[in-house]
């Protein structure tokens, strides 16, 4: 954590970072729910990624010197696939489902990080990891209630693309081994752009002006959203921060109904708020863990 995190200005700073997530975040998920009224998911998907390109061709002067390497290229088309697939999922998942029982499921998301940090990287899951995992299985219990409610294949499909976004963000954890933050996103523009594109053509729906603005902001929150948390996370701890990302789920779920008339059922906020606490819980351990092994560390090598 650096020194300005300490500072009130730097716990400022964190907070509008974090509110300009927060709405990049329920940008997109408004843009992808727009757009998918007329444009198929491949659609959208290329569309973003167009948008991406031409941020990503305003800073190319800057990134190509790196990017001309062609550093970790097999590593880095196997975490655009499956990322693109967990992108897919997800703004299906957009298309079907109520919004707030989306950001829901997705939340368990470092559930995924978990499992495929211990098959990939060998990281072990300590006993607060389990006991997060476990609560977050309660949690999508509650939402899905099987065998009481018919449940929505859909809701698997988001499942999925949680499951998808954490072996992504496992694989970014190998990239930036030999990667910069910037080129490991720019990889992202540049092999995701041909693979929404060769999908896209067998489902092309035609595109109408109105279907403009909402591309622009679907590309735009896309790279947005991560980029506001990665610099949120500068200047607070994940203590902090992580609380704030959780309103992620009672602002889409207003969103919801005023806008699209969704009704949230008390079993989706119990299971949602099941859900937050295991990855608050998780959370808030790792940290300690964390700063206990660095005061141990500084107290064997003090003289």
């Amino acid at each position: 954590m650096s020194q300005s995190a300490q500072t009130g200005d730097g716990i400022a700073k964190g907070v509008m970072w974090m509110c300009g997530s927060l709405a990049s975040f329920i940008g997109m998920a408004i843009a992808s729910r727009e757009l998918s009224a007329n444009l198929s998911t491949f659609q959208i998907l290329f569309f973003r990624s167009v948008v991406g390109l031409v941020v990503v061709a305003a800073l190319l002067p800057r990134l190509w010197p790196e990017m001309r390497l062609m550093r970790s290229l097999k590593l880095n088309l196997l975490r655009n696939a499956v990322h693109f697939g967990a992108q897919y999922c997800w703004t299906l998942g957009v298309a079907l489902l109520p919004l707030a029982e989306v950001f829901a499921l997705e939340f368990t998301m470092p559930v995924w990080v978990a499992v495929f940090a211990l098959l990939i990287l060998g990281e072990r899951i300590t006993r607060p990891r389990l006991i997060a995992v476990g609560l977050s299985f309660l949690g999508v219990l509650v939402i899905l209630r099987p065998g009481v409610e018919v449940m929505d294949p859909a809701s698997f499909v988001v499942l999925i693309a949680a499951a998808g976004y954490g072996m992504s963000a496992v694989l970014v954890k190998l990239l930036t081994r030999s990667c910069s933050a910037g080129v490991i996103v720019a990889w992202m523009i540049v092999m995701q752009l041909p693979m929404g594109l060769a999908l896209a053509v067998f489902d092309w729906r035609p595109v109408v002006p109105g279907n403009l603005p909402w591309m622009v902001l679907a590309g735009l929150t896309g790279l947005s959203a991560h980029y506001t948390m990665a610099r949120a996370f500068r200047h607070l701890d994940a203590s902090v921060a992580i609380p704030i990302d959780f309103l992620r789920v009672p602002l889409i779920a207003l969103v919801g109904y005023y806008v699209y008339s969704e009704v949230v059922s008390p079993w989706l906020l119990v299971g949602a708020a099941m859900i937050l606490a295991a990855n608050f819980y998780g959370f808030r351990a790792e940290g300690r863990r964390a700063r206990l092994a660095a005061s141990t560390g500084a107290a064997k090598e003090t003289p």
